[in-house]
């Protein structure tokens, strides 16, 4: 490993993750969010429009725009004008780290469709408002459904294919059940279906795994099955973001990847510009990480993942 490495060439990314905000309403147990890990480095806030409209003028080079990653996009007082304005830019917007959909007003869901989301990720842990609300404390199934309803109402309406819609189902041990009915209807709602791995195996875990892998076909039903298939820890390609579509938190704070709530890499895409933000020397130091060309640091928040300590300890680093 070459610990003198010289620093890499910088990046001009295309694409960037920004979080529209950290609040959420729900309190899933095991949501860092929820227990309030994620506070010391995201905190609590909104991203601001006048930050939004700046980022973008700033940096017409800029593509595509994830919005969603900790918190709830939809209790962003000033989510249309973000909207408006991507879309005025001709700025693609995703929405694929999910949403819960439970609150949100009816200029925002036709806000979608107007200003052309191209993809919206839902989280629905279930087919009926008992199930969903075990894991979706606070949350409220019928809620949920109708908003659906009413961006499908918004689409006909805008003769619009977008946003793409897509169920996300996480898989427990009190909802596998409802699997089939869940995938139904998503069907009935034009909504893709994706089945997710739950995180932790120790809450609600799965209890008829013939059931589940009949429902799931070849996929891997526990993440530790994935990483014996696979060779690597589930998600680590969340790793590329820190070259691809880094993320930055709503004040501006460079993160690096959305999974990452351990602490920044030292710059800021509002103050200091998005160029000096994603090529900060601490981001610089952690694609080297990433890549095995350097040895791990305490103040780059990679060390403390656990993705980066799989890499570790398997000696299979990040391929560019």
């Amino acid at each position: 490993m070459a610990y003198g490495a010289p620093s890499p060439p910088p990046i001009a990314p295309r694409r960037i993750r920004l979080e529209a905000s950290s609040f959420c309403q729900l309190r899933c147990p095991s949501c860092p969010t929820t227990t309030g890990a994620i506070q010391p480095a995201i905190g609590s806030g909104f991203l601001k429009f006048e930050d939004f409209r700046q980022l973008v003028d700033r940096n017409p080079e800029i593509e595509r725009i994830e919005i969603s990653n900790y918190g709830e996009i939809f209790l962003n007082p000033q989510l249309v004008d973000i909207l408006e304005y991507a879309h005025r830019k001709h700025i693609a917007v995703t929405i694929e780290n999910s949403v819960n959909l439970n609150n949100a007003r009816e200029d925002m869901l036709e806000a979608l469709v107007r200003y052309e989301v191209q993809i919206m990720r839902c989280s629905i842990d279930g087919a009926s408002a008992e199930t969903y609300r075990i894991y979706r404390v606070r949350g409220d199934f019928d809620a949920v459904i109708s908003n659906i309803r009413a961006i499908n109402a918004f689409k006909r309406q805008y003769g619009s294919e977008l946003p793409r819609l897509v169920w996300q189902f996480i898989v427990f041990g009190h909802n596998e059940h409802e699997l089939p009915v869940a995938r139904a209807m998503a069907a009935e709602l034009g909504m893709g279906f994706n089945a997710k791995m739950n995180w932790d195996p120790k809450l609600s875990p799965i209890r008829d795994e013939n059931f589940v892998r009949a429902q799931l076909g070849d996929a891997p039903i526990s993440r530790a099955e994935y990483e014996q298939k696979n060779g690597h820890k589930y998600l680590s390609s969340l790793c590329h973001q820190l070259w691809d579509d880094p993320q930055i938190n709503w004040d501006g704070k460079m993160l690096g990847c959305c999974r990452n709530f351990w602490g920044d890499f030292g710059g800021n895409a509002f103050t200091d510009g998005l160029a000096a933000g994603v090529n900060h020397e601490k981001m610089q130091y952690a694609r080297q990480m990433l890549t095995g060309q350097r040895g791990p640091r305490n103040d780059i928040p990679c060390s403390t993942c656990e993705m980066y300590q799989d890499m570790q300890k398997r000696a299979r680093f990040i391929d560019r």
